[in-house]
């Protein structure tokens, strides 16, 4: 066990067996993210991805709540600000350059991971911070937690991919009620909608989702991200793509040390242990 250096104490990271538990640690804004939390996430997420050590990425909130989204003091903080501004404004298009690459090193990048990722969330997922447990592979709830898509609460539409990864997730028409409402959806009808995996006891959630990660750490790293692509691609692509990407990844997760070995401890009845080869 180890700890990751963020650079800040608004990201906190562990690497244990495999696993990079990565806390968002802002217990007393609900976790909203903010311009030291998010950053040293992006960047925690750019290293894990081609870090070997690192097989499985495992993200909570600290406190009671996963990740209330933006800081909506700050935006008032920042639209006050703006009213004797230092020096030229940003113009719209430069803000949507400048949304658009941290969206894609952020949950685009979380998304084409290629390790596969869990959310775990304590408490409430809002906004942006939705989007972020969208964004992971599996996501487990604690029996507290709620998700609201949220914008229009403040005024806004919506960011960070949430529209694309709820509406593959539980389809449109759900998917627009969400939007348009902002209604809260606990944690029982997110499990039933499938925007969970699981549901469990508040104090058992930590514990859980370790025990979930360890066991994914555990299994053939290259079969994994192999796995991943094909799940991903098939969101957009047709069966014949996906069949061709199929077996282009079948023949070469074949040639691997780990599938050998998994042949082997398989015929044995043993315990196969993998080493991303």
């Amino acid at each position: 066990m180890s700890d990751w250096d963020t650079g800040t104490q608004e990201l906190l990271a562990r690497l244990d067996g495999g696993v990079l538990s990565i806390t968002l640690n802002r217990p007393d804004k609900r976790n909203a993210l903010s311009d030291h939390l998010t950053p040293a996430l992006r960047e925690t997420l750019r290293l894990a991805d081609t870090d070997p050590r690192v097989r499985c990425v495992l993200i909570s909130g600290a406190g009671e709540a996963f990740c209330a989204g933006g800081d909506v003091s700050g935006m008032a903080s920042n639209n006050a600000a703006s009213s004797e501004p230092a020096g030229p404004p940003p113009s719209p298009d430069d803000r949507v350059r400048e949304l658009r690459d941290k969206q894609r090193n952020l949950t685009l990048r979380l998304h084409e991971l290629s390790k596969p990722t869990i959310a775990a969330l304590p408490g409430p997922a809002a906004g942006a911070g939705l989007s972020i447990a969208l964004a992971c592979d599996i996501r487990i709830a604690a029996e507290r937690a709620f998700m609201t898509t949220a914008f229009a609460n403040i005024g806004m539409s919506g960011d960070y991919g949430c529209s694309w990864f709820m509406t593959h997730l539980i389809g449109p028409a759900l998917t627009r009620e969400l939007f348009f409402t902002s209604r809260r959806v606990g944690a029982t009808e997110a499990k039933q909608l499938g925007l969970v995996n699981e549901v469990v006891a508040n104090e058992s959630l930590l514990e859980h989702s370790m025990n979930l990660a360890q066991q994914i750490a555990a299994g053939p790293p290259v079969a994994l991200r192999y796995m991943k692509e094909n799940l991903n691609r098939a969101l957009t692509a047709d069966l014949a793509t996906c069949l061709d990407m199929e077996a282009d990844r079948m023949v070469r997760s074949a040639r691997t040390d780990d599938h050998r070995a998994a042949v082997k401890a398989f015929m044995s009845k043993s315990k196969p242990v993998f080493t991303g080869r």
